[in-house]
């Protein structure tokens, strides 16, 4: 598993990838744009050259993914809104293939009252589209990942079944996958307190969406109890998931070659190194204890 942090992006992407390899990130998670305004900063093809031979030149940093503003609501019930964010989608999806990126995360969107059938055809031909739209002049774009959703109000996502029908909304397209966010999971009311519900879990996702879908893990504590359907992150250990099932759950053998992020608050500027140094520690014995055959010890 390799694990990376959501990075501060003062001083523009080399500085944020400077500060990845200073943590010891293996991958790095950027916003291509600001999470306040719609605009996209213009950029020339020289800055995104630039950062992808810093990429492969890093010793340190072997992947970089990137989130799409939330802002972003492909279903929103206002004209305007959607029309914002169909192109907002498209820009960040041709930023984040221009930096090298592998997949843009993206949070569904709120159905606000709309029905939860007509809104999942409508964000997935909305992503479909994007997607065409995104295709740089080499024919390719990064692929799009679905993120699920704490459960909160209308949004769409809160469920492996939920995340399973937006991509069989796509058509199955290929370059449709997930990013599974574990306080939204906790949040939402799925517990992988023990190996045993920690196995369950992966199963029910290569059941749902199939485990190649599954390309990306956020991986967050959370301030809130389970199923409290609220997004609200705390560092890893700190919340009310709490050490023993991150080792339950990051020692599963299926989940090993997944790159896996902190979002986590840190001291109030996002992930740290120490942050980084506990995630590591805790998949090193989360792996230890399924090699005895033991679950991890409580909290």
């Amino acid at each position: 598993m390799r694990l990376g942090a959501q990075v501060r992006q003062t001083g523009g992407f080399l500085a944020a990838l400077r500060r990845a390899e200073e943590m010891g990130a293996e991958v790095v998670q950027l916003f291509v744009q600001s999470n306040r305004q719609w605009r996209m900063p213009e950029r020339g093809a020289g800055l995104f050259e630039a950062y992808r031979a810093a990429m492969d030149a890093s010793d340190v940093v072997s992947a970089t993914v990137c989130h799409a503003p939330y802002l972003i609501n492909v279903i929103s019930t206002d004209a305007t809104t959607r029309a914002r964010s169909f192109g907002s989608l498209v820009a960040n999806l041709r930023a984040a293939t221009a930096l090298g990126a592998f997949a843009l995360v993206l949070h569904p969107g709120s159905h606000r009252g709309t029905d939860a059938g007509t809104a999942t055809l409508r964000i997935a031909k909305t992503v479909v589209a994007a997607l065409e739209e995104a295709v740089n002049l080499a024919g390719t774009t990064c692929d799009l990942l679905f993120e699920n959703t704490a459960g909160s109000g209308g949004t769409v996502g809160r469920s492996l079944a939920e995340l399973r029908a937006l991509i069989d909304a796509t058509g199955g397209d290929r370059r449709v996958g997930v990013c599974l966010d574990t306080q939204h999971l906790w949040a939402s009311g799925t517990s992988f307190a023990t190996i045993a519900e920690a196995d369950a879990l992966v199963a029910g996702i290569a059941d749902a969406i199939g485990l190649e879908r599954l390309r990306c893990l956020h991986l967050n504590d959370s301030k809130v109890p389970l199923g409290a359907q609220r997004d609200r992150h705390e560092n890893l250990g700190e919340g009310a998931i709490g050490p023993g099932p991150f080792r339950a759950l990051l020692g599963h053998p299926a989940l090993q070659d997944l790159p896996a992020v902190l979002e986590t608050p840190g001291a109030g500027n996002g992930p740290r190194k120490e942050d980084l140094v506990r995630a590591r520690e805790l998949l090193e014995a989360g792996l230890a204890a399924r090699g005895r055959g033991a679950s991890p010890a409580p909290r």
